[in-house]
C-alpha cells in the first residue's frame, strides 16, 4: 500500500532554528522568525563578521578550520591562545615561550607553533594538545620571525621568513620530533608571506623580497616551482588558507604604506580577485580554514576583529519570499 509521503513527499521541517549544517536543497519553516527557508548556494564569495578575539593582537599564528580554529602568540608579545567553535572564541593554555610573528600548522586539538621574535629570534617549536602546550627540545635550523606554515603536527613544512640579517627562502620539514632542513629552498626568499597545503603539496605567495611580490610558489615535497600566476595585487604580511589548488588570501600591506582587505583565489594556476574585500583591512593577521569556508582574526590595530569567508557555491540559508 503506497504511503502519503511517497506520494507528496515529506512534510516541512517545523524548526525553531535554522539547522547548523544545511544541505543545499533543504526546506524548513523557522518558527522563530516564521519564515520559509530553503538552503542555496551562494553565486559569489563575502565576509560575514564574527566575534572577536579576547585578547586583540596583530603577528600572531594559527592552526585549524573555522568552526574549528587555533589562535596563538602575538603582538604586543603574548602567548596567549584561544579556541574559535565557529562563534566564540576562548582562552586556553599559552604558549611556554612567549612570542610574536611565529608561524603555526595543524589543527585545533594537534596544533605546532614554531619561530618567531621573543626577542631575540627564535627557532623554538611547541606542540598544542587540545589544551596544554609542550616544548620540543629540537627548534628550527634556522631560528627567525615572519616564517610561514603548512602541514600537521606531526608532517609540517616551515619556510621563509627573516633572520635578523636577511630574507631567507629556507625550508625545513618536521616528522612530530625534529625539523629536517630541505636542499630545496624558496625561488623567491622573503619574510611576510602567506601560505596553504600540506608538507607535500604546500602553497607559498606574497610577502617582501624586499619589495613587495605576489610571486607564487608550489612544493612538491622536493622542489619549489614558481606558479606562473602571481597575486593581482602584491602585498606583505598577509594571510592565507586552503590547498595548493585552493587557495584563499587576504588581507596584507600595501606600498605607501596602506592595509587592504584584497581577497583573491586560486586554482592551481593563476589568481582570481574577488569583488568582496575584508570588513576591516588589516596586516600581519592570522587565518585558517578552506578555500570556501575561510577565517580571518587579529591584526594591526592590534584588533581581535574576527571575519568569516563563505565562498561561491557554498551551502547559504535563504528565505522564501511571497509578493
Amino acid at each position: 500500500m503506497a504511503e502519503y509521503k511517497g506520494i507528496k513527499g515529506f512534510k516541512v521541517q517545523y524548526l525553531s532554528a535554522d539547522p547548523s549544517d544545511p544541505i543545499i536543497g533543504q526546506t524548513w519553516y523557522n518558527s522563530t522568525s516564521k519564515d520559509l527557508k530553503y538552503t542555496g548556494a551562494t553565486a559569489a564569495g563575502a565576509w560575514a563578521t564574527g566575534n572577536p578575539l579576547n585578547t586583540a593582537r596583530y603577528a600572531l599564528a594559527e592552526a585549524g578550520t573555522q568552526t574549528a580554529a587555533l589562535a596563538f602568540g602575538g603582538q604586543p608579545v603574548t602567548g596567549a591562545t584561544e579556541e574559535y567553535d565557529g562563534s566564540t572564541w576562548t582562552a586556553s593554555g599559552s604558549l611556554n615561550t612567549s612570542r610574536a610573528y611565529l608561524a603555526g600548522a595543524g589543527t585545533q586539538t594537534a596544533g605546532l607553533a614554531f619561530g618567531g621574535d621573543i626577542p631575540p629570534l627564535t627557532g623554538a617549536t611547541e606542540e598544542y594538545d587540545g589544551s596544554t602546550w609542550t616544548s620540543n627540545p629540537t627548534g628550527l635550523n634556522t631560528a627567525r620571525q615572519q616564517p610561514e606554515g603548512a602541514g600537521t603536527q606531526t608532517a609540517a613544512l616551515g619556510f621563509g621568513g627573516y633572520t635578523g640579517t636577511a630574507n631567507t627562502g629556507a625550508t625545513e620539514e618536521y616528522d612530530g620530533s625534529t625539523w629536517t632542513t630541505s636542499p630545496a629552498s624558496l625561488n623567491t626568499a622573503r619574510r611576510g608571506l602567506a601560505g596553504a597545503g600540506t608538507q607535500t603539496a604546500a602553497l607559498a605567495f606574497g610577502g617582501t623580497a624586499p619589495g613587495f611580490t605576489g610571486a607564487t610558489e608550489e612544493y612538491d615535497g622536493n622542489s619549489w616551482a614558481t606558479s606562473p600566476g602571481s597575486l593581482n595585487t602584491a602585498r606583505e604580511n598577509l594571510a592565507g588558507c586552503g590547498t595548493q589548488t585552493a587557495g584563499l588570501a587576504f588581507g596584507g600591506n600595501l606600498p605607501g604604506p596602506a592595509v587592504t582587505g584584497a581577497t583573491e583565489e586560486y586554482d592551481g594556476t593563476s589568481w582570481t580577485t574577488s569583488p568582496a574585500s575584508l570588513a576591516t583591512a588589516r596586516e600581519v593577521l592570522g587565518g585558517c580554514g578552506t578555500q570556501t569556508a575561510g577565517l580571518a582574526f587579529g591584526g594591526s590595530g592590534p584588533t581581535g576583529a574576527t571575519e568569516e569567508w563563505l565562498g561561491a557555491g557554498s551551502a547559504t540559508a535563504k528565505t522564501i519570499t511571497v509578493s
